[in-house]
């Protein structure tokens, strides 16, 4: 009788054993395939909180006085045909004085990124729209006015893709304006005046142009 409780505690602690094991390597395998090479402050894409994400959303100061713009467009899968659902898309930028200005309780990436930011989840339609201010250039003026979005897409790493440019301004590079290969497609922006408010569209293509990405 000994011998035979011997046994299956054996048994049972070898089968512990293996099942600790199993989900050990479950645990240490990467959730997500990672694409696009090195990407500071993509982490950022997580910090909206408590706040529940919608395929709209408003920055902070876009009531403040200034040109007002309302971007909109679609993110489809790599085929550039199918609208990407659940797919995040965060977005930051300058105050009009070209600063990533910031109110002194910042936390995270928002220290660097500052309060002028926004998130936005798509819906099955794969619809995106974001209302601000439109940003002003570095004071130092070495680039043109931009917005920088960063994508998280479902079984996938955060990424950043090319910034949103507007074509009207004088300080935007050649290089800029003819990007023979621009991540996630063309961020230039031609803006239309309809009623108070500037308004552009961009399309965006998951994994277009980016590293890794199959």
């Amino acid at each position: 009788m000994d011998r035979l409780v011997t046994i299956f505690l054996f048994l049972f602690g070898m089968a512990c054993q293996s099942q600790g094991y199993q989900q050990e390597e479950i645990a240490s395998t990467p959730a997500s395939k990672h694409v696009g090479g090195r990407c500071e402050g993509c982490e950022a894409v997580y910090e909206y909180g408590n706040k529940i994400l919608t395929s709209t959303d408003t920055l902070p100061g876009f009531h403040e006085e200034g040109p007002k713009l309302k971007v909109t467009g679609t993110i489809f899968e790599k085929d550039g045909q199918t609208p990407a659902e659940n797919v995040i898309l965060y977005i930051y930028h300058t105050d009009q004085q070209g600063i990533y200005a910031t109110r002194g309780d910042e936390k995270g990436w928002a220290k660097r990124h500052g309060y002028i930011r926004g998130w936005i989840k798509t819906g099955k339609d794969g619809k995106y729209t974001f209302y601000t201010l439109r940003p002003g250039a570095y004071p130092s003026r070495a680039q043109a006015a931009h917005i920088h979005p960063v994508v998280k897409e479902p079984g996938i790493n955060e990424y950043y893709i090319s910034s949103y440019f507007f074509n009207d301004d004088p300080l935007l590079s050649k290089n800029e304006r003819n990007d023979p290969s621009p991540r996630g497609g063309s961020g230039i922006l031609s803006l239309t005046k309809e009623d108070d408010l500037w308004v552009a569209k961009r399309d965006i293509i998951l994994g277009l142009n980016i590293p890794g990405y199959q």
